[in-house]
C-alpha cells in the first residue's frame, strides 16, 4: 500500500533555464492540486542535459512562495562538493521561508567530472561525504562548530528531516545509524556478476541494512523513486518513451552502466521504467516489492522527458487512477496546517 506520494523532478524540460524553472514550478503546483504531499528536486552542476538546477534551496524558496502545503525537498544536494555549514544555513533559511516544509536529501555525487571545477577528486567522494556529513549534522544540532560559532537562525526540527541517498547496503547502514531517511533511486547499476538482477533484488538489501542500523527510537523513513509515465493512450506513451529512454540509455552507458541495445521493451526493463496507461502502470508498480516497504513513492517522468502538457497529465493520472489502485488513500480531507508537517 502506498502511504505517501511525491513528485520528483530533475528540471529537464527542453527549454531555456528560466522557462525550465517556470515549468517545474507549474508541475509542483499541479502535484499539490492533486494531493501529492512532497516535491523533490535534484541538484546538478554544469551540464544542462543532466539536470537544470545547481542551487536547489534558491529554487525551493521560490516554489514555497507559490504553493501552500506541499513539502519541498532536495533529492539530492551533492554534499561532497559543498561547504556543509553553508548547506545548513541555506536549508534553515529556506525552511523558515517555507513555513517548515523543507526536507534535506544528501548524496555523495554524481558525475565525476563535476568534481574538477571545485578542486576535488571524485575518487575521494566517499571520504569527503562522511567528513562533511558529520559537520553538517553538528551544525544543525546547534553545537559549537569552531570559535564559538553556532548556527543562526537555529535549525529547529530540521535535523529530523534529513535524508541520505545511496546505491549500497553500506550507505543504507550509514543512513540508519544517523537516524536519517533513506532515499532509493529510480534505477541503479547492477553488480558486475549479476547484470540480470532486478531493481528489487539490488534495493531490498539496502532497506534491510538501513532498518537493522536504525536506532530503536527512530521512525523509519524510506522513499523509493520510480520512473513513471502515464498517458491516456498506450501508443503515445511508448512513442515518447522510445525517444527519451534511448537518449537516457546513452547517458547511462557513458557513465559505465551496461544497458542492452534491444527493442523498447528491453529498454523499459533495463531502465526500470513504468510506462503506459493507468492500468498498465498500476500493474507494473504492483509487481515491485520495494514499494511494499517504502512509505513514500516519488515518481518522475525522467528519463522519458515528455512534453510539459503530458507531464502534467501524467501527474494527474498517477494521483487519480494509478496510486488509488495501489492503495493510496488520497489527499487529506483538508489541507493540514504547516506545523503539523514539521517532523514529517
Amino acid at each position: 500500500m502506498i502511504q505517501r506520494l511525491a513528485l520528483f523532478t530533475r528540471l529537464l524540460d527542453d527549454a531555456a533555464p528560466d522557462e525550465r524553472f517556470g515549468l517545474a514550478l507549474q508541475q509542483i503546483q499541479h502535484a499539490e492540486r492533486f494531493g501529492i504531499g512532497r516535491a523533490w528536486v535534484a541538484q546538478h552542476h554544469f551540464r544542462a542535459a543532466e539536470g537544470g538546477l545547481p542551487s536547489p534551496f534558491v529554487f525551493l524558496a521560490h516554489v514555497a512562495a507559490h504553493t501552500e502545503a506541499i513539502r519541498l525537498g532536495t533529492g539530492v544536494v551533492t554534499l561532497s562538493l559543498e561547504d556543509p555549514v553553508r548547506v545548513a544555513e541555506d536549508a534553515v533559511v529556506a525552511d523558515l521561508l517555507s513555513g517548515g516544509r523543507i526536507d534535506v536529501g544528501l548524496g555523495s555525487g554524481g558525475t565525476p567530472s563535476s568534481f574538477t571545477p571545485f578542486g576535488l577528486d571524485a575518487a575521494d567522494k566517499a571520504a569527503l561525504f562522511d567528513r562533511k556529513l558529520a559537520l553538517f549534522q553538528a551544525t544543525l544540532d546547534g553545537g559549537d562548530i569552531g570559535g564559538g560559532a553556532r548556527l543562526y537562525p537555529p535549525a529547529g526540527t530540521l535535523a529530523h528531516r534529513v535524508w541520505q541517498a545511496t546505491f549500497s547496503a553500506g550507505g543504507g547502514t550509514r543512513a540508519g545509524v544517523s537516524g536519517h531517511g533513506l532515499m532509493l533511486s529510480r534505477t541503479q547499476p547492477r553488480p558486475a556478476d549479476r547484470l540480470d538482477a532486478t531493481l528489487a533484488e539490488v534495493q531490498l538489501p539496502i532497506i534491510d541494512a538501513y532498518l537493522a542500523a536504525l536506532p530503536a527510537d527512530a521512525t523509519p523513513r524510506i522513499t523509493a523513486s520510480r520512473t513513471v509515465f502515464v498517458t491516456d493512450d498506450r501508443d503515445e506513451a511508448r512513442r515518447h518513451a522510445e525517444v527519451g529512454l534511448r537518449r537516457g540509455a546513452e547517458g547511462l552507458r557513458r557513465s559505465g552502466q551496461v544497458i542492452p541495445d534491444g527493442d523498447l521493451d528491453d529498454l523499459i526493463r533495463a531502465t526500470d521504467t513504468h510506462v503506459g496507461t493507468p492500468d498498465e502502470v498500476a500493474a507494473s508498480l504492483a509487481a515491485d516489492p520495494v514499494l511494499d516497504r517504502a512509505d513514500e513513492v516519488a515518481f518522475q517522468v525522467h528519463s522519458v522527458d515528455a512534453p510539459h502538457d503530458l507531464v502534467l497529465r501524467s501527474i494527474e493520472l498517477f494521483a487519480t487512477e494509478v496510486a488509488p489502485a495501489l492503495g493510496w488513500p488520497g489527499a487529506p480531507a483538508s489541507t493540514p496546517a504547516r506545523h503539523e508537517w514539521s517532523n514529517a
